[in-house]
């Protein structure tokens, strides 16, 4: 017994280090409570494979079912060239792992993704193996993400997307050339039809409970006075008639993609209402053959992955544009209704002539300002095209691209608080959605001042150029582009130091210390006594 729990614990290790570059694993966006005989639950606020900053472990079982693959990418350290140790759980350890930690108070649900072994379909029905077991046996109603495995069978990765809570198709680079490049194993076409099989999925299992068929999303800011852009603009953003359709096959931006509904697929059923629970696959019927059964009385008929999908992409290993990827970021948005896209800064680990060479510092800051962009494009009403454009295609790393695009706009600015309508205060340097809110709320009331925009949240050391209060600045300022960017990135020179040359894809252990070696001193043992520790 005890040289199968070390065995285990080595497999734990193996596969879990070979986990951690994989990002894609935050933010569950379903809300569901605990229930009599059932173990775990899932709540909207999100779940990360982080500590938060009171120090609360809010994690996830992050590992592999595998890491043999028969791919050879360039980039990946698990690729079937390199020489490393390999292990593989099976979907009983896998099942074990989770339930186990989760009575132990360390994870709060399960990230599960794997190397490919023996074939996609083959791979697809262990992962699917691992979830059946922990929904219908273990009865866990914890957190589960899992990724699909291009060119899986649709019928396993339609049985997955009803137990799971989000399912992501890894998009890995860009463009379609620079996959040929670095996987030639893969191709765009495997990777884009398993996400538009998730997304029609997804759209049927909504609209079957009365939702629309798209996640919610803002695409534009509606009823702008300010002349950025029309009501019919505001409409064709709405429904992506100005934006790129994404294509497999080339690599490239076509345009006059529509990206409202449901783009392109066919017709597909629905889903969670009355249909069979499934049955896990034999070890003998491996290829796709397994059989459904009617479901068990007492367990709930799910929809379809709950919380959307997402899809990570690298940066760095290939030389496409920051604008390049905010394109590709804007069109899987659209075209493909993703909840969130990933970016993931390369870290040289194999040598390769068509990689960095290992050593090279990860392009962290890079990484960071596409996505701060990501966030505009998501919750700020901001487009690819006025971020970036060809003849301006790469961020400032120095300097956030909110305020990259104040800067280079100042015909808008600056502008006064008390008037201004709430989707311009959301253009403003410094004032989020929630600070945007109050202040429109507020002004209602009573007039503002400098001190109560900071009370409500407002990061007045860089709105303060671009806002007027009454008609009056906070600190006379000249609106000159130059100016007011080196006044920016001086305020933030030590958070761009911090991020340029933080920690790396450290994959946090279950029992982490967060390297804190100095020991206890008296104050400590005291709270510790009186149990505030």
């Amino acid at each position: 017994m005890r040289s199968g729990f070390v065995e285990l614990e080595e497999k734990l290790r193996i596969l879990s280090d070979a986990a951690k570059y994989d990002v894609a694993c935050t933010s569950s966006g379903v809300d569901r409570a605990g229930k009599k005989g059932s173990i775990g639950n899932s709540m909207a606020a999100g779940i990360c494979h982080s500590f938060a900053s009171d120090g609360r472990c809010i994690s996830l079982l992050k590992i592999l079912l595998t890491n043999h693959c028969i791919y050879d990418c360039k980039y990946c350290l698990n690729r079937r060239s390199n020489d490393v140790k390999r292990a593989a759980f099976t979907p009983d350890e896998v099942c074990t792992l989770t339930i186990e930690f989760y009575r132990r108070n360390h994870i709060e649900g399960l990230f599960l993704s794997s190397g490919v072994f023996r074939s996609p379909t083959y791979t697809m029905e262990q992962i699917y193996e691992v979830v059946w077991k922990l929904r219908r046996v273990h009865r866990f109603r914890g957190y589960v993400h899992v990724k699909a495995i291009p060119g899986a069978d649709d019928a396993v990765l339609d049985e997955v997307g009803l137990l799971a809570d989000r399912m992501s198709v890894n998009l890995e680079l860009p463009t379609a050339d620079s996959l040929r490049t670095l996987a030639p194993h893969k191709n765009r076409d495997s990777i884009l039809k398993p996400m538009s099989r998730i997304r029609n999925q997804i759209a049927a299992s909504r609209q079957s409970m009365g939702q629309t068929a798209r996640l919610e999303r803002a695409w534009g800011v509606k009823g702008m006075s300010n002349g950025l852009f029309t009501e019919d603009e505001y409409q064709r953003r709405l429904e992506g008639e100005d934006g790129f359709r994404l294509e497999g096959g080339g690599g490239v931006f076509i345009p006059g993609g529509s990206g409202s509904g449901i783009a392109g697929g066919s017709p597909v059923s629905e889903p969670g209402i009355g249909m069979p629970e499934p049955e896990p696959w034999g070890a003998g019927s491996r290829g796709g053959t397994g059989v459904l059964r009617p479901p068990e009385r007492g367990l709930d008929i799910r929809t379809f992955a709950p919380a959307g999908q997402s899809t990570q992409m690298i940066v760095g290993a290939t030389p496409e544009s920051d604008y390049h990827m905010m394109m590709v970021t804007q069109a899987l948005y659209r075209q493909y209704d993703l909840k969130r896209v990933f970016f993931s800064a390369y870290i040289g680990l194999n040598e390769d002539a068509a990689l960095p060479a290992p050593g090279s510092p990860p392009p962290l800051l890079r990484e960071h300002r596409l996505y701060q962009a990501d966030w505009l494009l998501r919750f700020y009403g901001f487009r690819a095209e006025e971020l970036l454009s060809e003849e301006r295609p790469n961020f400032n790393v120095l300097l956030d691209p909110k305020c990259e695009w104040a800067v280079r706009h100042l015909e808008y600015f600056p502008v006064e608080v008390m008037s201004a309508d709430y989707e311009m205060l959301l253009r403003v340097p410094g004032i989020g959605a929630k600070s945007a809110r109050r202040i429109y709320n507020a002004r209602r009331f009573g007039s503002l001042d400098f001190p109560d925009l900071k009370r409500m949240g407002v990061v007045l050391k860089r709105a303060h150029y671009f806002i007027t209060l009454g008609g009056k600045q906070m600190f006379p300022v000249r609106l000159e582009e130059n100016r007011i960017t080196a006044g920016l990135i001086d305020d933030n020179r030590k958070k761009n130091w911090e991020l340029s040359h933080g920690e790396c894809y450290r994959q946090l252990n279950l029992f982490d210390d967060m390297k804190l070696q100095e020991a206890p001193g008296a104050e400590d043992f005291q709270k510790a006594a009186a149990g505030q520790l």
